[in-house]
């Protein structure tokens, strides 16, 4: 017996509502889609199985990180030495797995709710599943619902509450259109309204600058991926980040190199970068990503600093797989995936005193970090401006580069904080408070971008306090649909 053609019609639903979502991010950002998508996956929901719905997630799920993770297969492939029939696999292993997480909210939601409250629960029961994605298993928050909504009309919300408002917004508005337009529920046009009108009376920023700008400038070397450890790459990315900063030094105050631009251990780094300050005008600070080991031998992933710099940084959250190897004495050696250059660091500590530079404190967020609204906010609580370093060469020319851009924007916008993006091949930008692109180097190019930032003073209500409120109001919505659900089944013994 097949499947009831109201069913198949759901699930071809949840596939376009997928698609509808990647296109909400950047370099689409159709972010008018993401409505559109929750209310295809709400509308005829409550009508099914426990099992129906989580089935329906996760062909969501699917849709969504198939298209918008493409490069996955760009980097296992192209850069992580695997074959096409490997890497095929093993992106398709990491869209279904991944998947699951709303396979498992879509389950819950329809075992503990009901179909009163539906439109609360289910906005609820939808950030519930991105804090899980967030951080289970070390997390992996790329494609949140909110991530699309920098330049949209709910953009005033992101310093109030953060990506996951956005998301409980966006949810919570697709759910009411559904009821809206499926069930003539006129009534939800005044949530509506009051979801999408009470941005234009919000400030966009909350923090004030300091009165004189730093002169900065971003180096992006634009070196091949695939000879960079090797003695020859070393050499040439000696030469180019050298030659950058002589070109450059003598009219900024700031120079900021990549994710380990120079690629070797701080100790082999150190003859370059002392022939570099060398000819830095003694008021110029450098800073660099770089590999560094201590007395115990064990590898970080950090920031240093050149010249009238204090402090440094080591990576707090780690790649999977890129920088660490999950079950290492079971995967080490299965195949050249599993054996990529420096994949095997430590963990930086989570409380780390902002560098100093330029006359600035600067908050340290590498590559992955960025995407990650709790960590860079408190990074934000002790800093004037964000730094994020980032090896961008591993996403090949796929949508990734624009996706990890647009949510370094966000942070900018949550924190009310310039973002200073230097990126090893693109895309290397500086952000304004708003989320803005300021200034933004040319992809696939050996570029050097200068421009200026103001350190900014004060705190968004989100720095203040993470996601906490957001989480909150998700939780009680949530648990608003379980507890009438509750009395529903009560009421119909």
């Amino acid at each position: 017996m097949g499947l009831p053609p109201a069913f198949l019609l759901q699930l071809l639903a949840a596939l376009v509502a997928g698609g509808f979502t990647t296109l909400t991010a950047s370099p689409f950002e159709l972010w008018w889609l993401g409505p559109v998508a929750i209310a295809l996956l709400y509308a005829g929901l409550h009508t099914l199985t426990p099992a129906q719905a989580a089935l329906k997630g996760w062909l969501y799920g699917v849709a969504l990180f198939a298209s918008g993770t493409s490069w996955v297969y760009v980097s296992i492939h192209d850069y992580g030495y695997t074959g096409v029939p490997l890497a095929v696999f093993l992106t398709a292993l990491f869209v279904t797995v991944l998947a699951l997480f709303f396979a498992g909210t879509f389950w819950l939601y329809r075992r503990f709710t009901s179909a009163r409250l539906a439109f609360i629960s289910f906005a609820g029961a939808w950030v519930l599943g991105e804090i899980l994605r967030t951080y289970l298993f070390t997390g992996f928050p790329w494609l949140l619902l909110g991530s699309g909504y920098v330049d949209s009309p709910l953009a005033s919300w992101a310093p109030v509450g953060g990506v996951y408002l956005l998301s409980l917004l966006v949810a919570l508005s697709g759910a009411l259109a559904a009821e809206l337009l499926l069930r003539r529920q006129w009534w939800t046009l005044a949530p509506l309204a009051t979801i999408w009108l009470i941005p234009l009376a919000l400030p966009t920023l909350w923090t004030t600058q300091a009165s004189e700008p730093t002169r900065v400038a971003l180096l992006q070397g634009n070196l091949p991926q695939l000879v960079k450890w090797t003695s020859e790459g070393q050499r040439v990315a000696a030469n180019t980040y050298s030659q950058l900063t002589r070109d450059v030094a003598d009219d900024v105050d700031l120079i900021i190199w990549p994710e380990t631009a120079l690629p070797m251990t701080e100790t082999q780094a150190r003859p370059v970068l002392e022939r570099v300050q060398a000819n830095l005008p003694p008021n110029v600070a450098l800073l660099t990503g770089v590999v560094q080991r201590d007395e115990q031998e064990r590898y970080f992933n950090g920031v240093i600093g050149v010249g009238n710099v204090e402090g440094r940084y080591q990576k707090e959250h780690l790649v999977p797989f890129g920088e660490y190897l999950p079950l290492e004495s079971l995967l080490r050696g299965a195949i050249n995936f599993f054996d990529l250059p420096m994949s095997s660091f430590t963990k930086g500590a989570t409380e780390q005193a902002p560098m100093q530079a330029a006359g600035t404190y600067i908050g340290n967020a590498i590559c992955y970090e960025i995407i990650y609204p709790g960590l860079v906010a408190r990074r934000a609580q002790s800093s004037d401006v964000i730094v994020t370093v980032s090896n961008d060469t591993w996403f090949g020319a796929s949508i990734g580069p624009n996706q990890h851009l647009q949510m370094a924007r966000l942070r900018a916008l949550e924190n009310g904080r310039y973002v200073l993006r230097a990126t090893s091949n693109g895309i290397t930008a500086i952000i304004d408070p708003t989320g803005r692109i300021v200034e933004r180097a040319p992809q696939f190019q050996t570029a050097t971008l200068k421009g200026e930032f103001y350190a900014m003073e004060g705190l968004t209500p989100f720095t203040r306090t993470g996601s906490w409120p957001a989480w909150l109001l998700a939780g009680v919505m949530l648990l608003a649909g379980v507890f009438a659900a509750r009395n529903a089944r009560r009421a119909a013994r």
